[in-house]
């Protein structure tokens, strides 16, 4: 079976795109309704940020982090412990043929965005952005 060359990118192809998109949906409801048996999970609000799928579509890493920040590791544990109910609960409401297995990682989202306000902020770098559109003018 030849490979389709449209897919070889270095990005993620639409088919990983719409699988992490429908997981995200469903792994966000299932932990904002609780709906797994671990009162420990069900006491923290926690935001799904992405969620990226292999090439395969068999492994998905989800990115989440909980309110305000507090208590990350520990929410790495839970969700890590509990993948089995997630995964089923996600399969059930997905629909795909095969349910991704379940990963977690932090996401670094808000900490880079962060950074980049800090550095923008800099008077050095607001002095370089000036410059450059005053060039372009």
């Amino acid at each position: 079976m030849a490979k389709n060359k449209f897919q070889d990118g270095p990005g993620p192809s639409q088919r990983q795109l719409r699988v992490g998109e429908l997981i995200r949906r469903a792994l966000s409801e299932v932990l904002a309704r609780g709906d797994i048996h671990d009162p420990d999970l069900n006491r923290m609000s926690i935001t799904v940020g992405e969620v990226r799928t292999s090439p395969d579509l068999k492994i998905a890493t989800a990115y989440v982090l909980p309110l305000g920040g507090i208590g990350q590791e520990n929410v790495l544990k839970l969700l890590s412990q509990n993948k089995h109910e997630l995964r089923r609960a996600i399969g059930k409401k997905v629909g795909l043929k095969f349910t991704p297995d379940l990963r977690f990682q932090l996401d670094q989202t808000f900490d880079q965005m962060d950074d980049t306000r800090r550095m923008l902020s800099e008077a050095r770098v607001r002095q370089d952005i000036s410059e450059s559109d005053d060039d372009s003018e």
